[in-house]
């Protein structure tokens, strides 16, 4: 059933922590201007669509005054 079975060296156990590959990656290309410029406006309208959300949303946040008089619209006006 069992055939004999063969000893096992467990050395590159031992030695596979300190093992260091001779095989370096290649480097990394450099992105072209268009690439980084469109980033940066990426980045740019990304922040800018939020400051404006801010900007836009802080007065519908802010407690203010009611107003004493319901609004009425002009056409439940009658003339």
């Amino acid at each position: 059933m069992f055939g004999r079975r063969e000893p096992v060296p467990f050395a590159f156990v031992a030695e596979a922590d300190r093992f260091r590959s001779n095989v370096t990656p290649p480097p990394r290309e450099r992105s072209s201007v268009g690439e980084t410029a469109g980033r940066w406006l990426l980045g740019l309208t990304l922040v800018a669509g939020l400051v404006g959300s801010l900007v836009v949303g802080t007065p519908a946040l802010s407690p203010g005054k009611a107003p004493d008089q319901p609004q009425q619209s002009q056409a439940s006006e009658k003339r």
